[in-house]
């Protein structure tokens, strides 16, 4: 029976590709964007065709498409996302689900599904994304892919739509980890805090959480990138991963309706599963049980500050399993993602950046590994990715 995917670019998409100039960095690559980012003369849904209907076509391009084109790059398409971007699964009930290309009996990852989906197909060579719990990570990971979670600061956001203030941040994607850092400085912004890896602090609590044949393949990885990055040390966080993933989920939770409850409210949209229920609890977070968490997320934020001085970046598997087959509904999907975010809460609630790096095969699917760095510290992870890109997808379970 055949499977309901989808086109990784959008229905309304660019009536044709955007050239960029002349010279430039990035002339000659092709770069496909998140439907979250403005293109002038064209609207911008964050994949909800009521969002989309209600609002105007951009007068303007958003500051990473204006970057792009200036860097000479040129955007080829828009691309599907999660029904605003609230979902790590990479399935949109309007628009349909992204392929997978390296494994397409499983979900692409969300919410920048159709990023990851159009990169690995070699649609694009850049694929641009936001991450706000794991939207760039997870679908990098699923699909096989290098991707960066950048220093929250440190991306360009005008004209693009937010989702949870507090842990919204940029990324992109690419097939290659050279191309990848080559988009660094065009997309980073500020002159970040430069310095070399002295210590990679290898996580055993993230190791815990992963199904055991995905921890393995990470330690296997990190033991023959020797010689490449420095041999890891472990660290034990002290069982604080559920609090802060639950911190989390109640502040996100709070700032997407603070986001789209006005517009869900009026508009009363007809709301996918699973975003439906999402967006149900998220109306009955209080400002009380909020402020509540944030002192939470306060602590953790000190807490990963703490671990990552300068020099230093924090190793860990990307996602806990393989991504979940296409069938995969209720307790299966609801375990992957509690664990999952376990995995990602600790980059978006400090802000810090998290690179993926894919290292390894299970059962023919893509496992990656990830660094989180020190604030500023984009630049060293985009190295890293470069230094362990020889060893990619070579531990095989």
């Amino acid at each position: 029976m055949s499977q309901p995917f989808s086109s990784p670019f959008v229905p309304h998409d660019l009536p044709a590709p955007l050239a960029g100039s002349s010279t430039g960095p990035l002339s000659g690559f092709t770069v496909a964007v998140k439907d979250m980012f403005d293109v002038a003369g064209t609207r911008t849904g964050g994949g909800s065709p009521a969002w989309l209907e209600a609002h105007p076509p951009a007068e303007e391009h958003s500051g990473v498409v204006r970057r792009l084109l200036d860097a000479g790059a040129s955007i080829v398409g828009k691309t599907v996302c999660d029904e605003f971007f609230y979902s790590t699964v990479g399935k949109n009930a309007h628009y349909g689900t992204p392929l997978n290309p390296r494994t397409p009996d499983r979900v692409p990852g969300g919410s920048s599904s159709g990023s990851a989906s159009a990169t690995a197909s070699g649609a694009c060579d850049l694929a641009i994304g936001s991450d706000t719990g794991g939207s760039v990570r997870v679908p990098a990971a699923n699909c096989g892919l290098y991707g960066i979670r950048v220093t929250q600061d440190r991306f360009d956001f005008d004209g693009a739509m937010s989702m949870a203030p507090s842990f919204d941040a940029g990324g992109w994607f690419s097939a290659s980890a050279g191309l990848l850092r080559h988009a660094g400085p065009v997309l980073l912004q500020g002159p970040g805090v430069r310095a070399q890896v002295g210590t990679v602090a290898l996580l055993d609590d993230a190791l815990a959480t992963a199904d055991p044949a995905v921890a393995r393949i990470v330690e296997r990885s990190l033991v023959a990138a020797a010689g490449r990055v420095p041999e890891p040390v472990r660290v034990d966080l002290g069982a604080r991963l559920d609090d802060w993933r639950e911190a989390m989920r109640v502040v996100q939770a709070y700032e997407v309706w603070q986001t789209f409850g006005p517009f869900i409210t009026s508009a009363a949209p007809s709301l996918g599963p699973g975003v439906r229920e999402r967006m149900e609890v998220s109306a009955q977070v209080s400002a009380e049980e909020a402020a509540d968490a944030k002192q939470v997320l306060a602590s953790a934020r000190r807490t990963m500050d703490e671990l990552t001085p300068v020099g230093t970046v924090l190793a860990l598997p990307t996602t806990p399993s393989i991504a979940p087959r296409l069938d995969a509904e209720g307790k299966d999907l609801e375990n992957y993602r509690v664990r999952g975010m376990r995995l990602v809460c600790m980059a978006s609630i400090s802000g810090l950046p998290q690179v993926t790096i894919p290292v390894g095969v299970l059962d023919s699917a893509p496992v990656s590994l990830s660094f989180i760095g020190w604030r500023g510290g984009d630049e060293a992870l985009l190295d890293l990715a470069v230094a362990m890109s020889p060893l990619a997808g070579t531990v095989i379970e």
